[in-house]
C-alpha cells in the first residue's frame, strides 16, 4: 500500500487540467480544512474531492469489486473511508463550504465532467452561506462609539472610518 499515492493521481490530474483549462484557479490540498481537499476555490467557498472508486467504495463496477484475499480487512477499511468522507463533508458544509465529489469513473468522459464542474462552480452560493468578514477597530474610542450605535449606523461608521484611513 505504500505505492498508493495520496495526491497527484491520474484522475486528480485530469480534473486539475480540465479546471485550469476552463480558466478557474484553485489551491491544492489545504491542510487547514478537514480532509485536505484536492481542489479549493477559496473565493467561491467551493471544494472538489477526487475519489478513487475502489478506495471509497463507489457504486460503479470498479467500486463494487471485492478483493479475493483478506476481505474482512478491505471491507472495514473501505467502510471507514466512507464514514470519514461523510464526516469531513459534514464539517465542511457546517463551515459554509459547498462540496463536490468527483469519482474516478467520471473522469473518463471529459465532456460530461466539464459540464458537471462548470455547473458546480458557476452555481451561485445561497446568500445565507456567504460569509462577510469584518475587521474590528483597534482604536478603543472608536470601538466605544460603535458599541453605542446600532445596526446600519454602526456599519456606515465603520465604512466611513476605513475611507478616512485610506484618504489619510
Amino acid at each position: 500500500m505504500s505505492a498508493v499515492r495520496g495526491w497527484d493521481t491520474t484522475p486528480e490530474m485530469r480534473v486539475r487540467q480540465l479546471v485550469h483549462s476552463m480558466g478557474y484557479r484553485y489551491s491544492l490540498h489545504r491542510r487547514n480544512l478537514p480532509g485536505k481537499p484536492d481542489l479549493v476555490f477559496v473565493s467561491r467557498r467551493k471544494i472538489v474531492f477526487v475519489h478513487g472508486c475502489f478506495w471509497h467504495a463507489h457504486k460503479c463496477r470498479r467500486g463494487r469489486r471485492i478483493p479475493a484475499s483478506n476481505t474482512n480487512y478491505w471491507d472495514t477499511k473501505r467502510a471507514r473511508n466512507k464514514e470519514r468522507d461523510k464526516e469531513q463533508q459534514r464539517s465542511l458544509r457546517a463551515g459554509n463550504w459547498e462540496v463536490l465529489v468527483i469519482w474516478e469513473c467520471w473522469t473518463r468522459d471529459l465532456k460530461v465532467l466539464r459540464k458537471r464542474l462548470r455547473d458546480f462552480l458557476e452555481r451561485e452560493t445561497p446568500v445565507e452561506h456567504k460569509r462577510v468578514q469584518t475587521k474590528p477597530s483597534t482604536n478603543p474610542k472608536r470601538t466605544r462609539e460603535c458599541e453605542a450605535l446600532g445596526g446600519e449606523t454602526r456599519r456606515r461608521l465603520a465604512v466611513n472610518q476605513s475611507v478616512e484611513r485610506i484618504a489619510v
